[in-house]
C-alpha cells in the first residue's frame, strides 16, 4: 500500500520536477516490510538528451559565475537541509531502512559538506610563476572541467549525492546525477533544496532508470567531460574503463574491506565501545565499515567476549521504531548474499559466536553476527561482505598483521587501537589505505579528504582536495 507520508518522486531536468507522461515507473519498497511505498519515474532517452542539453547550455553561463554566487547558494542549501532534516530523514528510513536517528543525522551532518564547499569554492586559486624574461607573464588558471555525470549509491543516499553535487556546483561545473533507484527520496529532496536555494536551471539535473542504460548514454555523450561514481569495485572499474576510452577523467570511490587492528597495549574497552556500533551502523552497509578484526593474542579473548556481549544487546527493528539501533538490509537480495558468507565460514570450520542467520518475519532483517576461528581463505576475509558481519582473527606481531591486513587489493579505510606511539607510527605508515584512524573514529568529515587507493578507487571527496577532479589546469604565458 502507499504511505501518504512518503514523498512524491520525480525527475529534475532543466529546473523542472517531472512525473508521469507515460514513463516507466519502478516500485519503491520499504525494506522493513517489503511493502510498496512509492513509484519512481524512469527517464526516457529523450529525458536524458534533454538533461545533457540543459547541462551544456547552463555551463556556458555557470562557468563564469562569481564564486560568491556559488557560495551563497551552497550556504542556503546547508541552511535548508538542517530545517528539513527530519522529513528528509524519514524518507531515507522508509526506502533505505536505517534507523531514523541515523537518517536524520546523515542529513544534518551533510549540511557541513555544503558549507565546506561554499567556503572552499571562494579559494580556487591559480598562481603566478616567476618568468625568466621580465617581458613575459606566466600564470596558471583553474577552470571548471564542464558537464559532470555522477552516480551515487543507496547506502548513504543523501551523503554521497550532495558531496558530488556540491563539488561540481562549487567548481563552476554543471551536473547530471543518477541516484539510487532503490532509495531515491533523499536525492529528490536534494534537488528541491538546490531549486529552492535559487540554483539556475540546468546546473543540476536528476535522472533515474536502468543503471547500465543511463550510464552508457551519459558517458558516451560528448557533452560529458567528467565521471564521478561511488559504488562497487566491479561496476567502478567498468565505468572507469568506458570513461578512459573517451579520455574523460573520473573520480571513483569504490568498495572497501576495512581491517581493524587491536594491539595488546590498546584500551580494549574503548575499542569495543567504538567498534560495535560502528560495525553495525546501517546494518554494515558502509564502504568504510570495519570487517576484519585482527586482535593481538594477549587481549584477543577479552576483546571478543566484550564485542559479542555488546553485539547481543543491539536492538534490531524497523528504523521508524523508537530505540532501534540497527534496521533491515536495504534489499531482499542482500539477505541471501550475507548468508552466503556465513555458510562459507561454517563450511571452513569457523565458529559463529552470535547471530548468523536472517531474522524471521517480514522485511530484510539479518541478525548482527560475529564469527571467529576464520581461516585465511574464508570468503569473509577476502570479499567485502557489506552486511552486519564481523570476523575475528588472532595475530602475534605488528609486522605480521600489517602483511595480513594489506593482503587484499582493497585500500579504503583502516582502523587501529594501540597505546604505543611506536605501534601507532608503524600502523599509520604501514597500512595500505587511503584513510587510517587510530584510537578514535575520525573519517568522513567535510574538511578531510575521503577516498581510497588500489581497487578502492582514485581521487578524493572533501578537504582541500575536493575540487581537484572538477577543474582543468591552464597555463598562460604572455609577452608584453
Amino acid at each position: 500500500m502507499l504511505f501518504v507520508t512518503y514523498p512524491q518522486l520525480s525527475l529534475y531536468i532543466d529546473g523542472e520536477f517531472i512525473q508521469g507522461g507515460g514513463r516507466k515507473e519502478q516500485d519503491i519498497l520499504n525494506p522493513a516490510t517489503n511493502e510498496v511505498i512509492g513509484k519512481l519515474p524512469h527517464a526516457t532517452k529523450e529525458d536524458l538528451d534533454r538533461a545533457l542539453a540543459a547541462a551544456a547550455r547552463a555551463f556556458e553561463s555557470w562557468k563564469k559565475s562569481s564564486p560568491m554566487e556559488r557560495s551563497k547558494i551552497l550556504r542556503k542549501v546547508a541552511e535548508l537541509s538542517r530545517e528539513r532534516a527530519k522529513d528528509i530523514g524519514r524518507g531515507i528510513t522508509m526506502d533505505q531502512g536505517k534507523p531514523l536517528a541515523e537518517s536524520t543525522g546523515e542529513v544534518v551532518a551533510c549540511s557541513e559538506h555544503a558549507e565546506w564547499h561554499a567556503e572552499e569554492c571562494r579559494r580556487i586559486y591559480g598562481r603566478v610563476i616567476p618568468s625568466r624574461n621580465d617581458a613575459v607573464r606566466q600564470t596558471v588558471l583553474r577552470e571548471p572541467v564542464g558537464v559532470v555525470a555522477a552516480f551515487s549509491p543507496w547506502n548513504f543516499p543523501f551523503n554521497q549525492a550532495i558531496r558530488k553535487i556540491s563539488a561540481a556546483v562549487g567548481a563552476g561545473c554543471t551536473i547530471i546525477l543518477k541516484g539510487p533507484e532503490d532509495a531515491p527520496s533523499a536525492v529528490v529532496a536534494i534537488a528541491r533544496l538546490f531549486h529552492d536555494a535559487g540554483l539556475p536551471k540546468g546546473v543540476l539535473n536528476i535522472v533515474w532508470g536502468v543503471p547500465a542504460e543511463v550510464s552508457d548514454h551519459l558517458i558516451a555523450s560528448p557533452v560529458v567531460r567528467k565521471i564521478t561514481f561511488t559504488g562497487s569495485t566491479a561496476v567502478g572499474k567498468m565505468l572507469a574503463a568506458k570513461a578512459a576510452s573517451l579520455m574523460k577523467r573520473s573520480t571513483m570511490e569504490l568498495g572497501g574491506h576495512a581491517p581493524v587492528i587491536v594491539c595488546d597495549d590498546a584500551d580494549v574497552e574503548l575499542a569495543i565501545k567504538l567498534m560495535v556500533p560502528y560495525k553495525f551502523r546501517n546494518a554494515g552497509q558502509v564502504c568504510v565499515s570495519p570487517t576484519r578484526f585482527y586482535v593481538q593474542e594477549g587481549v584477543y579473548d577479552r576483546f571478543v567476549a566484550g564485542f559479542v556481549e555488546k553485539t547481543q544487546a543491539l536492538r534490531v527493528g524497523d528504523g521508524l521504531t523508537e530505540g532501534t539501533q540497527m534496521g533491515p538490509l536495504a534489499q531482499a537480495r542482500r539477505v541471501g548474499a550475507v548468508a552466503g558468507f556465513i555458510d562459507d565460514a561454517r563450511e571452513r570450520g569457523a565458529s559463529v559466536l552470535v547471530g548468523g542467520a536472517p531474522i524471521p518475519g517480514s522485511g530484510n532483517f539479518f541478525a548482527p553476527t560475529v564469527i571467529a576461528d576464520l581461516p585465511d581463505n574464508a570468503r569473509l576475509l577476502n570479499e567485502e561482505p557489506f552486511g552486519p558481519v564481523a570476523g575475528m582473527i588472532r595475530f602475534k606481531t605488528v609486522d605480521e598483521v600489517l602483511q595480513r591486513a594489506n593482503s587484499l587489493p582493497y585500500g579504503l579505510a583502516s582502523y587501529a587501537f594501540t597505546g604505543s606511539n611506536r605501534n601507532a607510527h608503524a600502523l599509520s605508515t604501514g597500512l595500505a589505505a587511503g584513510m587510517v584512524s587510530i584510537n578514535h573514529l575520525g573519517l568522513a568529515l567535510a574538511e578531510t579528504p575521503f577516498g581510497g587507493i588500489n581497487d578502492s578507487g582514485m581521487g578524493s571527496e572533501g578537504g582541500i582536495e575536493t575540487f581537484d577532479g572538477y577543474l582543468n589546469t591552464k597555463f598562460v604565458t604572455q609577452m608584453n
